[in-house]
């Protein structure tokens, strides 16, 4: 079984060599020494969040946190292109399903999208809260999958703005995917960037009210290709993480 992975603060690893010690400390060290009564020998992982892994054993548990001794340190590099979804906003946390199923399956970076038919509106204080709740969802995530890279999460964007985003990816050699039960195009045949391309393959989808048909030609219209997963009709908490799935195959990222 896989070693128990918890999270560090990027930049607060650098200096840590095999050999040497390491102090999980603060909430993730209680969390290891308290809650889970992790003992003296037993594997545990520290990332943080930016590629850095430590692979060490517990020395000694303490009111300060965890004693490692690091046997090994590791850098996991960005996979590219990289996988990025943009997430409409979606009533009873089938947005926050949806990001953590992608975070599980290797998304790089997450968009919300405020889309026209979201139920869901994030706006002034909400907007902050509920980003600090994606935050913690792609990190809890990350850790379930033994991640050493968190996903970023963006700022929120109406249709506007991610039709700018759209436009920048496919300037940059990316690919921007959304996906339409009504398209006749399947992801599986739509070229890709060559693994190794430093772009990136973008991926929208819409609310369950569904795309609105002014919000799918702005899309088009700044590069984005419509796309289907199947024949089946997937809510919008699995559409994203399917499409996720295959492109991962594609890409020889799960070779």
């Amino acid at each position: 079984m896989s070693a128990p992975v918890f999270l560090a603060e990027p930049g607060t690893l650098d200096g840590v060599a095999a050999g040497g010690a390491h102090l999980l400390d603060g909430t993730e060290g209680r969390h290891a020494g308290v809650v889970q009564r992790r003992g003296p020998g037993e594997r545990v992982d520290v990332v943080d969040g930016a590629g850095v892994r430590l692979l060490g054993r517990v020395e000694r548990v303490s009111a300060e946190g965890v004693l490692r001794a690091v046997d090994e340190v590791s850098r996991e590099e960005r996979a590219w292109p990289l996988l990025v979804l943009a997430q409409a906003l979606a009533k009873s946390d089938r947005d926050e399903l949806a990001i953590e199923a992608a975070t599980e399956l290797g998304v790089d970076i997450v968009v919300p999208w405020q889309a026209e038919r979201s139920v869901v509106v994030w706006r002034g204080e909400r907007a902050a809260k509920s980003r600090a709740r994606w935050l913690g969802t792609v990190r809890a995530a990350a850790k379930q999958a033994r991640r050493a890279c968190v996903p970023g999460v963006e700022r929120s964007v109406d249709t506007t703005a991610l039709a700018a985003r759209v436009a920048a990816s496919v300037a940059g050699g990316g690919v921007v995917l959304v996906l339409h039960e009504e398209a006749t195009a399947p992801l599986y045949d739509v070229p890709l960037p060559p693994p190794g391309t430093q772009a990136e393959v973008l991926v929208v989808v819409g609310p369950e009210g569904g795309i609105a048909p002014a919000e799918l030609d702005a899309l088009t219209g700044a590069g984005a290709l419509v796309v289907r997963l199947g024949p089946l009709v997937l809510r919008t908490s699995t559409a994203g993480p399917a499409a996720l799935a295959l492109l991962n195959a594609r890409l020889h990222r799960w070779s």
